[in-house]
């Protein structure tokens, strides 16, 4: 039984793997999501069942351990140097002459690669499979961000091919954001009212260093390997054959790449790829060239900062100059003013640029451009086009100000001390609507199911809405005038706009949009002061006796309930039956008190908030992590490495039954059902 059960879980293994590499490596999937989903939980339960099955380089184990105190520091194999740039082709061909000077004209070939716009990270295997990662640091030490690496799908656990090599191993790469991932990620962040990205390197670089892996798997990160290494040198000859070899054995290597016999092959690629770079799913900032054989490259040496065998291309930054005829004030939903210069159109790159951001007002005065002045445009991948600096002042300029009052809908303006945004604070300025909306009824927030980008906008686009309150007007006649909408559609929409009236205090709070006050910040409120009304009408300090509430998140919820317009949409919401005041305070001396729960997994009935909330009324505590001093781990399917901790301390399980049972409560469905 157990060598069947054994077998079943190795072919589990091989066939999964397979699959990611088919997905996230040669973009060509075979089977769909949730048939993988399939076959990965029929591992994750033979594991669970059985622990011995269980290995280190297992699919099941891509996203997993507890967030960390700090990062290990560990020496490099061979340093990580840097390259020299060339920035024009002249220097390409400086660069070119003194390779042949050293070689003494014996002939070379150079091997063009795409200079990904990353990170780089080096990653050890042993016994062909993943041992250790480690971060560039300064060239010479890394930071370990092992569990991290790990969690990056196109980066392989372990090699299958053992015709690889037997020995210890290292492969160079770099880490890189998609900019599908990037996107999606800037725009999440703006609708929790958090900053955006400058561009995806820094968030790859952010997410590679997060203390919680499973941060870094929600950025979906991408590893592209370029080269291979043993005992801290090359392992093959060839530069061209190392390459051919990382992506035989399942590593992804970038398919842009050529082996060029001379150096007008070498700017041909550069050229070709200058105009192509945009058609990318990730950005670039030029091509690396090196030479190929790695006895010439041994020969021509290294300087004390970088190889005299390899050079990066830059890709010039793209600008023109242009006159800037205007600023005007764009609201986003948390109310940000972000001033946006209208252009003279210009095109830069083959693309033509109208628009550019200038930030804030701190921005203006340090460019020190004024309305009507020759501007130097830059344009970069997919950034948004800035203006670097001033060409020509205008002899007819004229300063531009933040207005007084918001543009759009004439509400108070306000900016913090020490900040650089200036915020419109009336939550139903229409400029903020759309995002709000899309906000309020998200999942972590008042969870409407159904109201998504699509229906938000025929929403607005027919006045049906004007507020998150009218919302709870909203009848299935009306939703059955929009496009696509059929009567079991707009009939579930009013049915889970019904059920949203129920959501607990904080889901609430959270969803007026208070700038700083997210999901946490709302639950504390909601604990310390039990009802909104007191929120409401607290002053600054009474504000900041709440754990985690200092003078700026204070400020920010005293200004927002001065505002006469969240006044009136606050009794909007009361009148709607929405929840203003706790329902149930954790009891001290409730069945629960004194204990510590973590929860795992997806339970059968009930919502992860919905069991927090329930334990939490009980007197409860719910934390994120297991450690010796947890109480109960509550696991539901797919439960994860929280599972298995709670094992290795001989913690007591509980299913959503067993939970129910120390609740002093009837489950909600008969069927019920934990890990086994």
């Amino acid at each position: 039984m157990k060598e069947s059960l054994s077998r079943r879980a190795e072919q589990l293994r091989k066939e999964l793997e397979r699959h990611e590499y088919l997905y996230y490596v040669l973009d060509q999937p075979e089977i769909t999501d949730a048939e993988f989903d399939t076959l990965m939980r029929e591992l994750r339960a033979l594991e669970e069942a059985n622990p011995e099955l269980l290995t280190p380089d297992s699919p099941t184990q891509r996203v997993g351990g507890q967030p960390r105190e700090g990062f290990v520091k560990v020496p490099h194999s061979s340093p990580m140097l840097s390259l020299d740039n060339a920035l024009n082709e002249q220097e390409l061909r400086e660069f070119d002459s003194r390779v042949r000077a050293l070689l003494k004209s014996e002939k070379y070939e150079y091997v063009a690669e795409l200079k990904l716009d990353g990170l780089s990270m080096a990653v050890n295997y042993s016994g062909n499979r993943l041992q250790r990662a480690l971060t560039r640091g300064d060239g010479r030490i890394g930071e370990e961000v092992t569990e991290n690496a790990r969690t990056i799908r196109s980066l392989p656990m372990h090699i299958t091919w053992h015709a690889f090599t037997t020995e210890p191993f290292e492969v160079r790469g770099e880490v890189v954001m998609p900019r599908r991932s990037f996107e999606r990620l800037n725009d999440e962040r703006e609708r929790a009212g958090l900053s955006r990205f400058a561009n995806p390197r820094n968030a790859a670089a952010g997410a590679l260093r997060a203390l919680d892996p499973s941060v870094t798997a929600a950025r979906r990160l991408d590893y592209f390997a370029y080269f291979l290494l043993q005992d801290g040198g090359p392992m093959l000859d060839s530069h061209w054959e190392s390459l051919e070899k990382l992506a035989a054995a399942g590593f992804k290597v970038n398919p842009h790449r050529k082996k060029c016999a001379n150096l007008d092959e070498l700017q041909a690629f550069i050229r070709d790829w200058d105009t192509r770079r945009e058609s990318l799913p990730y950005e670039i900032d030029g091509v690396v060239a090196k030479i190929d054989s790695v006895d010439q490259q041994e020969r021509l040496g290294w300087t004390a900062k970088a190889p005299r065998w390899a050079i990066a291309f830059k890709y010039p930054a793209r600008q023109a100059s242009t006159v800037l005829e205007n600023i005007e004030v764009h609201v986003g939903r948390t109310g940000t003013l972000t001033p946006v210069a209208h252009l003279k159109p210009v095109s830069i790159g083959g693309v033509t640029v109208s628009r550019a951001t200038l930030h804030n007002e701190d921005e203006i005065a340090r460019l020190g451009v004024e309305i009507g002045d020759t501007v130097l445009v830059e344009r970069s991948g997919d950034v948004i086009p800035k203006i670097v600096r001033v060409v020509e002042q205008a002899a007819n300029r004229h300063p531009f100000r933040i207005p007084k009052s918001c543009p759009v809908c004439g509400g108070h303006i306000v900016r913090e001390q020490g900040e650089a945004a200036s915020r419109c604070v009336n939550t139903n300025c229409p400029a903020r609507l759309r995002e709000s909306l899309l906000h309020f009824a998200s999942r972590g927030v008042m969870d409407i199911d159904g109201m998504g980008d699509a229906l938000v906008d025929q929403l607005l686009s027919r006045g049906l809405v004007h507020s998150v309150a009218d919302l709870y007007g909203l009848t299935t006649e009306q939703l059955l005038e929009l496009d696509r909408m059929g009567n079991k559609s707009a009939s579930k929409i009013i049915q889970n706009v019904e059920g949203s009236r129920s959501r607990p205090l904080a889901r609430a709070l959270n969803g007026l949009g208070i700038p700083f006050v997210g999901e946490r910040t709302a639950q504390l409120l909601s604990d310390h002061f039990g009802g909104l009304d007191a929120i409401a009408n607290a002053s600054i300090e009474v504000l900041q006796e709440v754990n985690e509430v200092g003078p700026k998140v204070a400020e920010s919820i005293r200004q927002f309930f001065e505002e006469k317009r969240n006044r009136e949409l606050v009794e909007r919401l009361r009148e709607a039956g929405l929840q203003f005041t706790a329902a149930k305070h954790a009891k001290e001396d409730g069945p629960l008190a004194g204990l510590t729960f973590v929860l795992t997994g997806t339970l059968p009935t009930l919502k992860r908030d919905e069991a927090k909330t329930r334990i939490e009324t009980a007197g409860g505590k719910v934390v994120g992590s297991v450690s010796a001093k947890t109480s109960y781990v509550v696991a539901g399917e797919e439960a994860g490495s929280k599972l298995d901790k709670a094992r290795e301390l001989n913690i007591t399980v509980l299913d959503e039954r067993g939970l129910f049972a120390i609740l002093g409560a009837e489950a909600d469905n008969g069927d019920a059902r934990g890990p086994r």
